[in-house]
């Protein structure tokens, strides 16, 4: 061993190589970002501070469906039509997390091997940590690194499908359900949030044996769109037939996304929405920050465990004791 250190990138360094599309800086930076440690967040902030504004023109797909749907093999199937065509992709493949070890379970780039090969193509792999939202804590901050970076186009798989899943509304345009053929019985236990935030629907592994299947699922989709509210006013969402593994239908999903960013940008409402996304962001945060600072000032901690055991004893009900807890909080 020569005992160097490994340089410590300076801020001004981490920008000027994101910026540039070096994928080891960037990779390092969205390190910062899902870090715990006070310090990794302040420079992570520090340089996505810098970074901003570099990437209006993207488009951000997001991708759900249920487990089975094959959402890993049509997003890898996307990706290399994408890059085919010339853009840059990067995929946010957001894997469950071990409730127990906190560990990750998945492993997205084994998953999309002929993707991750490609120079114009970045996979980042998040643990969800148990997060409600379908989607990491960092997501939105990775996104705005990933757009520094050049990408053109970032895809955020999510996990399983349910209500829970309607906060990555709040960070992507677009957002793709994924459904499997003989999906009818299905769709009755789909929480019908998931189905009002789908700007399209694909029925997914939709082979060659499974045409006609597929096609009474497409007509039974297409039923359930038309006793939904309107997402977008004049957009009308289609249901589209895909096999990723046979390569059918890709290519008219990204029509269909392209079409709908240039119906949002001409109205106005990609702009509107893009704001609104940047104000959740600014919301969550502070959120996570203010329970953060609440769980870690001592004097919670120190009432903490005494009101926890009155609580389960039965003597103060937990609205009570989350009163009191506010109150160590506050010095009062």
């Amino acid at each position: 061993m020569s005992g160097r250190q490994r340089h410590e990138p300076t801020i001004g360094e981490f920008v000027e190589g994101i910026r540039s599309g070096d994928r080891h800086l960037l990779s390092r930076a969205i390190t910062l970002v899902e870090s715990s440690r006070p310090e990794h967040e302040w420079l992570a902030h520090e340089i996505l501070d810098r970074c901003l504004g570099s990437g209006g023109s993207s488009i951000r797909v997001g991708v759900t469906g249920a487990p089975g749907a094959g959402k890993s093999t049509f997003i890898e199937a996307l990706g290399l039509h994408l890059t085919d065509a010339g853009k840059r992709v990067a995929v946010l493949a957001i894997d469950p997390s071990s409730s127990r070890s906190k560990g990750s379970i998945l492993g997205d780039k084994s998953r999309m091997e002929k993707l991750a090969a490609r120079p114009e193509a970045f996979i980042r792999p998040t643990p969800s940590s148990g997060y409600l939202g379908g989607a990491a804590p960092r997501t939105h901050e990775t996104i705005l690194f990933c757009e520094a970076a050049g990408y053109e186009v970032i895809i955020v798989e999510t996990v399983g499908v349910g209500q829970s899943e309607i906060v990555v509304n709040s960070m992507v345009d677009f957002i793709l359900l994924l459904m499997l053929p003989g999906s009818g019985d299905e769709l009755q236990g789909i929480k019908r949030g998931i189905m009002e935030i789908a700007d399209a629907i694909a029925v997914n592994k939709a082979d060659a044996g499974r045409r006609r299947i597929a096609e009474v699922s497409k007509a039974d989709c297409e039923s359930a769109l038309r006793l939904l509210p309107e997402k977008h006013p004049g957009w009308e969402r289609k249901v589209l037939l895909t096999s990723a593994l046979e390569g059918a239908g890709i290519s008219e999903v990204w029509e269909n996304i392209e079409e709908f960013a240039a119906a949002m940008r001409q109205s106005g409402e990609w702009r509107e929405q893009r704001r609104e996304q940047s104000r959740h962001l600014l919301h969550a945060i502070a959120e996570e920050r203010l329970k953060r600072e609440f769980y870690n000032a001592p004097a919670v901690k120190a009432a903490k465990e005494q009101i926890e055991q009155q609580v389960l004893a039965g003597s103060l009900s937990p609205f009570s004791g989350a009163v009191e807890l506010l109150k160590a909080f506050r010095g009062k």
